[in-house]
C-alpha cells in the first residue's frame, strides 16, 4: 500500500495547529527524542543546544512532591544543571532558578476578579513545587495576572492593573516568605503616586517578602496587534539590576529581547541572569524565540531565562490589526517553550508548547565571569566609539557614515 505523504503531513500541520504541539509532541526535543536513535539525538542535540563545560546541559532529579504536584496538576516539570569550570581561588556560586508557564483559567468573559483569583489558584501548585525544589529565584510570565488582552484595545481591561503592592504581590509575598525565595511578578501597574498612570511593570520579591524594587518595560510594540501603547508608553526605570541573597538579576520584558543595547545595558549594569518574561505568539516571533535570548546570554556573558505564556485566549469581541486582515477573536496561539541560555551558548531544552509548565535550572554564576575573561568582549567593545555613535545618531542632523563610489557619481 501506498502512503500519501502530502496527506499525512498535511493532517499532522493541521492537529499542531489545534493544539499547538509539534507533530503531536511538546516540543521540538521530544520529537527529535522520540524519532531518532540515541546516538543521533546525542550528534543533534550538541549541535542544537550547544556544550556547557564539553558535555551536553545535564538533567537534574526534582524531589517527590515537586514530581507529584506536576502529576496532579498537569504541569509539565523539567530541571536541568550548568557547571563552570573548577576554579581555584572561588567556591563554585550555584543558584537554583525556576520559571513558570500557563494559560490563563477562566474564559476571558468570566468576571474580572473571578479571572484573576483563578489564575492564582492555578500557579499556586507550580510555585509550591518550585519551593519544594529549593528554587531560589522564581520568575512568573509578562502580565501574569490576566488575558493578555493588549491586542484587543479595549480600555476595559486596564481593571486588572494594580499597585505595586497589590493583590498578586501579596499573594507572592507569602511563597516568598515560606520559601525563602526572590520571586518576580510582572504584572500591569496601576501608579497611583502619578494620577494612576498604568506601566507594565516586574516587580521584585525579596526572599524575605519584602519588595525590592521594580522595572518597567523599556520598550512597547507597535506590531500589529501587538499595539500595546494603548495601554501604556517606554517605561521610565532605566536598565536596573536587583543584587539579592542569590546573584545579581535584571529583566528585559518581552518586546526588548528585540532590541541588542536593550540587553548590552543590563550586562554593563552587572546583571549574572536577565529574566525576559514575555506573551508571544507563533506566526509573529516564533523563529527568532529560540535565538535572541540566547545570543544575548553569549554576546553579554550572563544567563537568560527566557517566559512564553501558553494557550489561545479568545475575546467577547472581534478585533483587527488595521492589516487588512479580517477581524478575529484571538491573537493566536502562546506557544510556551520556555527555556534557559548559558554564557558558553548552551541552553535547556524548552517546556511545552501547550501545556503549563515550571523550568528549574542550577547555574553556577563563575561560568559568567569564566567566559568573560575567555572571549574578552568587554575589553575588546570599543564603547568610546560607539558612545561617539549613537551620541550623533541621536542628534536630528545626524549623517550617516557613508563613502560613496565615486564612479557611481559619474554613472547618475
Amino acid at each position: 500500500m501506498e502512503i500519501d505523504n502530502s496527506a499525512v503531513e498535511s493532517e499532522s500541520k493541521e492537529e499542531s495547529m489545534k493544539d499547538g504541539s509539534v507533530g503531536g509532541f511538546e516540543s521540538l526535543d521530544r520529537l527529535l527524542r522520540s524519532s531518532l536513535k540515541p546516538e543521533v539525538f546525542q550528534a543533534l542535540s550538541r549541535l542544537i543546544l550547544g556544550l556547557n563545560c564539553g558535555g551536553l546541559v545535564e538533567r537534574r532529579a526534582l524531589p517527590d512532591l515537586s514530581l507529584t504536584l506536576s502529576s496532579q496538576h498537569d504541569f509539565d516539570l523539567q530541571a536541568f544543571c550548568f557547571h563552570a569550570e573548577k576554579e581555584q581561588l572561588r567556591p563554585p556560586r550555584v543558584v537554583r532558578v525556576g520559571v513558570i508557564q500557563n494559560h490563563i483559567a477562566l474564559p476571558t468573559t468570566s468576571p474580572f476578579m473571578e479571572q484573576k483569583m483563578a489564575i492564582m489558584q492555578k500557579v499556586k501548585p507550580m510555585i509550591d513545587a518550585a519551593g519544594a525544589a529549593g528554587v531560589n529565584i522564581l520568575c512568573l510570565q509578562e502580565a501574569w495576572t490576566m488575558p493578555f488582552a493588549f491586542c484587543t484595545r479595549e480600555k476595559r481591561w486596564c481593571e486588572f492593573a494594580e499597585p505595586i503592592d497589590g493583590e498578586s504581590t501579596q499573594f507572592l509575598q507569602e511563597f516568598a516568605q515560606k520559601y525563602n525565595m526572590v520571586i518576580i511578578s510582572p504584572i500591569l501597574e496601576r501608579d497611583m503616586n502619578h494620577g494612576e498612570t498604568i506601566w507594565n511593570t516586574a516587580v521584585v520579591i525579596g526572599n524575605h517578602g519584602n519588595i525590592i524594587g521594580i522595572h518597567r518595560k523599556n520598550h512597547i510594540p507597535r506590531v500589529g496587534d501587538f499595539n500595546e501603547s494603548t495601554y501604556y508608553m517606554e517605561g521610565n526605570t532605566g536598565h536596573p539590576v536587583f543584587e539579592t541573597v542569590f546573584g545579581k538579576i535584571a529583566i528585559n520584558i518581552c518586546y526588548g529581547r528585540h532590541h541588542p543595547l536593550n540587553w548590552l545595558a543590563f550586562g554593563l549594569n552587572g546583571a549574572e541572569i536577565v529574566f525576559n518574561p514575555s506573551a508571544t505568539v507563533g506566526a509573529l516571533s516564533e523563529p527568532m524565540w529560540p535565538i535572541e535570548a540566547r545570543n544575548a546570554a553569549i554576546a553579554n556573558s550572563y544567563f537568560v531565562a527566557s517566559i512564553n505564556r501558553v494557550g489561545t485566549e479568545v475575546f467577547p469581541n472581534p478585533f483587527t490589526s488595521g492589516d487588512g486582515k479580517p477581524q478575529h477573536s484571538d491573537f493566536g496561539h502562546f506557544y510556551g517553550s520556555s527555556y534557559i541560555s548559558a554564557p558558553d551558548s548552551s541552553c535547556t531544552p524548552s517546556l511545552s508548547r501547550h501545556r503549563d509548565g515550571l523550568l528549574v535550572s542550577d547555574m553556577d554564576l563563575n561560568l559568567c565571569r569564566q567566559l568573560k575573561d575567555k572571549w574578552g568582549f568587554r575589553m575588546t567593545a570599543r564603547y568610546d566609539m560607539y558612545s561617539d555613535l549613537l551620541s550623533r545618531y541621536s542628534n536630528a542632523e545626524f549623517t550617516p557614515q557613508v563613502t560613496v563610489d565615486p564612479l557611481l557619481q559619474k554613472k547618475s
